[in-house]
This record gives C-alpha cells, sequence and structure tokens, in this order.
C-alpha cells in the first residue's frame, strides 16, 4: 500500500538530519575533532542537535506511517507533517544560536512533542474503535 504523505515528511525530515550532519562534519573539519567534541561549544551543540533529531524524528515518522497505513486523514498526517518539519528546523535554529532556553528551542519541543501525541492518540484510537 502506498504511503505518499509519510513519504513526503520522511524525506524532508532526511534532509534535514542530513543537513545537520553537514554542520557537525564542517565543524569537526575546523575543530581537527575527529571524535567527540575536541572541547569546541559549537561542535557539542551541533552534535546535540542532530542527536536530538535522530531521538525524536523517527518516532514520529513512524506512528505517521501507522497512521496512514490505518487510513489516518490527509489533513491530519500534512497537519503532523508540517508541524514535525517546522519544530525540528525551529529547534535546530534555537539551538544553534544558545544553549540556553530560547523560542525556537521551546517550539520545537512543544511541536515535537505534540506531534508524537496527536499520532499516538490517533494510533490508539483505531485500536479501541
Amino acid at each position: 500500500m502506498p504511503v505518499p504523505i509519510t513519504g513526503l515528511y520522511a524525506a524532508l525530515c532526511a534532509l534535514l538530519v542530513l543537513a545537520l550532519a553537514l554542520r557537525i562534519i564542517r565543524l569537526r573539519w575546523r575543530t581537527k575533532a575527529g571524535i567527540g567534541d575536541g572541547g569546541d561549544r559549537r561542535l557539542a551543540r551541533a552534535i546535540r542537535i542532530h542527536g536530538n533529531a535522530i531521538e525524536y524524528v523517527p518516532l514520529a515518522l513512524i506512528l505517521m506511517l501507522i497512521a496512514e497505513l490505518n487510513h489516518a486523514g490527509p489533513a491530519l498526517l500534512h497537519g503532523c507533517g508540517i508541524a514535525l518539519v517546522v519544530a525540528r528546523l525551529a529547534h535546530a535554529v534555537g539551538f544553534s544560536r544558545t544553549a540556553g532556553v530560547s523560542i525556537g528551542r521551546s517550539v520545537g519541543v512543544v511541536g515535537t512533542f505534540g506531534v508524537v501525541i496527536v499520532l499516538a492518540a490517533t494510533n490508539i484510537a483505531v485500536f479501541v474503535n
């Protein structure tokens, strides 16, 4: 069964994760840090931004895939997909600018958690009904 909506957002998230990885590579070259962060705060932050995306994006996409396979509506799926991409971009930008609290990080966390909660609830509702 085709899953074009999840496929679209998986592709967009993949490009974002690759962009975050390329940023780490660039900083590794600049700092000559082969493993770890070499004590460089920018590199440490870039590694954490990438790691955070790797922790949450797959979970959200798995839930989206299951919801799409369970015939969730396109509006719900696109809404969650757009929210996920925007949240992850906001998180990356906000965290890149400061390791402290920021609007971007807050939008990223709330948006990502919101998507996961909505998709989890959607999948639970399919089971219950």
